[in-house]
Formats: C-alpha cells, sequence, structure tokens
C-alpha cells in the first residue's frame, strides 16, 4: 500500500524548519482489513485512521468528504481503495498544506520527489495563503485557520480569492455552526504566534470577528484620550498589546488576559468617550461571558479576570500607600497564587507597552509590586503569633489575621517607593 507523508511536516521541511514531530500519513489503495493485519490500531470514530503499530503516528486511509449538514461535523467521509492520492490532498484547505512525499524519502521531504498538484510549493516560495478548490467553504474553521497561519507567518499574504471565499462563508451564516472546542484551539494558537494582532486583523477584514468575538470588534473605532494613548483607537491599542506579549515571550494566559483586558471600553456610552471610567468593572461580565462561549481554559480565565478588574489599579500602584498596596495584592490573591500575580503584571506591562511611543518605555510598577509580594510572602507569621501571646494576647481569632496585615504593611512599607518616586 503506497504510503505519503502530508500536511504541516512536509510544509516546515520546505520552509527550513527543523524535523516536525507530529508527521501524518495518508495510505493509498488499502482497506481497515488490511491495516489492522499489519498490526495498526484503529483510533478514528468518524473516518479510518490508524495508529502505527510501533511509531504510533497516525496513519488515514486515502478519503474524499462530501458536505452534508452545515459545521465542523456536517460531513460524510469515503474511503476505499479506488481514492487517490490527489483526491485526498483535494479535500484539503490550502495548497501549501497539500503537498506529499513518499514514505521512504520522509526523512528529508526537502530533497525528496514531492507530488505537488495544486501549486504548493509556489506558494511557499511566494509567500501566499491559497486555498485549493471552492469545498475550502464547507467548513467554518478554515476561516480561523488561514487567519492563524497568517500570524504565524506575518510575511505570507492571503491570496484576494481566498480572502474572498473567507467574506462570503461569514455573510452565508456558515460561521454560526463552528465547534467551541475548535474555536478555542484556532484562538489560542493565534495569540501565541509570531504577529498575533495579525490574526484578529485578518477575522475583521472578512467580517469574522464580530461573529467569534464581538467584545473585542466593538473596540475598533471606539477613542481613548490621547495623552495616555497617543494610538486613539481602543481596537490598535489592543492589537500592540498582543505584540508586546510576543515581544516579551509571554504564556498563553497572559496573552488571553492581554486580549480581554479593556472589553468594557467597548461598552461606554458615546458622550462620555474619550475617557472610560468603570470599565474595568464593566469587562469583567463581558469577559466571562466570553470565557462559557468557547469554554476557555480555567487558568486563562482567571488570570484574565484579576487583569480585567485590576489593571488600572496596577498601573495607578506607584501613587498608593503601603496599606492600598496590601489591599491590591489580596484582592489579585497574590499571596495564595504568587505565579500567577506575576503573570498579571506581566500583562500589565505588556498593556503599558502596547502604545504609540510607548513601546520602550519603562514599567517601573512591575518590579515594585514584585518586590512589595516577595517582601510580605518573607514575612514571619509565626514570629506574629509568637509576639501575640508574649502580649498576653489570643492567637486564634479575627484579631490575628489584622496583626498579619498590620506586619505585612510594614514589610511592605520597607521596600515601597514613597509616593511620587
Amino acid at each position: 500500500m503506497p504510503t505519503y507523508l502530508v500536511g504541516g511536516a512536509v510544509r516546515d521541511a520546505l520552509m527550513g524548519a527543523a524535523h516536525s514531530s507530529d508527521r501524518d500519513w495518508v495510505v493509498v489503495g488499502g482497506s481497515p482489513e488490511a491495516m489492522l493485519a499489519q498490526g495498526f490500531v484503529p483510533v478514528g470514530r468518524d473516518f479510518p485512521v490508524f495508529l502505527h503499530p510501533t511509531t504510533h503516528e497516525e496513519y488515514a486511509l486515502a478519503r474524499t468528504e462530501r458536505k452534508t449538514a452545515p459545521g465542523y461535523h456536517g460531513f460524510a467521509f469515503h474511503a476505499d481503495p479506488s481514492v487517490t492520492l490527489e483526491d485526498d490532498l483535494a479535500r484539503r484547505d490550502l495548497t501549501i498544506n497539500a503537498i506529499a512525499v513518499p514514505e521512504a524519502q520522509a526523512d528529508d521531504p526537502a530533497r525528496a520527489e514531492r507530488i505537488d498538484p495544486f501549486g504548493g510549493e509556489r506558494d511557499l516560495r511566494e509567500h501566499r495563503l491559497r486555498h485549493i478548490t471552492p469545498a475550502f467553504a464547507e467548513d467554518p474553521v478554515r476561516v480561523l485557520r488561514v487567519a492563524r497561519f497568517a500570524a504565524r507567518w506575518p510575511l505570507f499574504h492571503i491570496a484576494p480569492e481566498t480572502l474572498a471565499l473567507m467574506r462570503q462563508m461569514v455573510h452565508s451564516g456558515e460561521l454560526n455552526h463552528l465547534v467551541a472546542e475548535r474555536v478555542w484551539q484556532e484562538l489560542s494558537r493565534a495569540l501565541m504566534s509570531a504577529q498575533p494582532s495579525r490574526a484578529f486583523t485578518v477575522l475583521r477584514e472578512v467580517g469574522a470577528l464580530a461573529l467569534v468575538l464581538p467584545e473585542v470588534d466593538r473596540l475598533f473605532g471606539v477613542p481613548q484620550r490621547a495623552e495616555y494613548h497617543p494610538e486613539v483607537d481602543t481596537g490598535v491599542h489592543l492589537m500592540m498589546v498582543l505584540d508586546q506579549c510576543e515581544r516579551f515571550g509571554a504564556p498563553l494566559p497572559v496573552r488571553f488576559a492581554a486580549l480581554c483586558h479593556d472589553l468594557g471600553k467597548g461598552t461606554t456610552p458615546e458622550a462620555e468617550w474619550p475617557r472610560h471610567l468603570g470599565h474595568e468593572g464593566r469587562s469583567v461580565p463581558l469577559l466571562r461571558a466570553l470565557v462559557e462561549r468557547w469554554r476557555v481554559p480555567k487558568d486563562c480565565a482567571v488570570l484574565a479576570e484579576v487583569v480585567a478588574r485590576e489593571h488600572g489599579n496596577i498601573h495607578q500602584c506607584l501613587n498608593f500607600g503601603p496599606a492600598a498596596v496590601l489591599r491590591l495584592l489580596e484582592r489579585c490573591d497574590a499571596f495564595r497564587r504568587p505565579e500567577r500575580f506575576e503573570q498579571a503584571l506581566l500583562a500589565c506591562e505588556c498593556d503599558a507597552r502596547g502604545r504609540a511611543g510607548f513601546e520602550d518605555r519603562d514599567y517601573p510598577q512591575r518590579p515594585a509590586l514584585s518586590a512589595a509580594l516577595n517582601a510580605a510572602l518573607c514575612l514571619d507569621t509565626q514570629a506574629v503569633l509568637h509576639t501575640l501571646g508574649e502580649r498576653g494576647e489570643r492567637t486564634h481569632g479575627p484579631h490575628v489575621g489584622r496583626a498579619i496585615a498590620q506586619a505585612r504593611t510594614q514589610a511592605v512599607a520597607a521596600v515601597w517607593p514613597q509616593r511620587g518616586g
């Protein structure tokens, strides 16, 4: 049974990337019975996919597909020995993902004999993302995938005909049938890309952002005070913040928090523009709805809520006294989750730098709050209890918490810069 390496592993090898550990294989002229006879283990529920008995890589029988209902799952698959390699490649999304290499030459795709019926190599050379056939429009996830690829490779452009087809998919209502897990998978990958902002500008360009993330889409065109935000537009600011996250190598929870930190500004009445008083509190219910809609993981959701609610206070913290700083740390649950608080500070630094002309300015709030938290964490609470005992006071009850808070405030005061400093 002729077997071929296909998809991303071939594409990435041709782009000079390191050897991919995630390799997909297509078997032509095979049958489930023949695969089982060779020891392959079936894993595909909707179509015939098998795990190699030794490598455990996925091997799929060549197949075609036919649209039977809206959405990602609305396909009927056909796989039998008559399906050709070109038939299988034709059902893929982009030309650059439809290049195959014989199994015997798969260790070095760049030097192998390649099967490229749709011009994928030419599109790689010309940095073009182009769909293969009109069947691209049958899977709504592909709109998100193209946006994610555009963010992964900022030098690539999307073919005009592919952009037109993506717009058509949005207008047809196909994206109304997106599956939450697939949306989050693509959004999270886009956030972790080389230029995260580009994924969201592409989605906005084809009208998909308003359907997938309306809370983000409505930020574009909303003005902010120019003395704080020379870029003015809230949506533009958000894109700059996302790209600062990439500059700092931020993990996914930080990038998601950055994406959602200003959602409340989209609900500010126009009469109040360009001020956005109370936008932090308005951001929280919008964030919670977004998290529920796309089933965002808890670590991302919790950090995003902390940042949405407290980023204004973190920005202003150098004007706080030690007691107010301690209350800020407590609201952020920093004593129980110091690592998460450090992530919140990174998100806030990216927010502060994500402004025109502010990209390289220092953000002293981050080291100051880190030092304050460390000082408070280093407090010997047993020593506080011992002092209470020496005074003849009880070592349990509400007053113990007040004594510890007072001691923590003193510890913060010892390292906290003077107001205005």
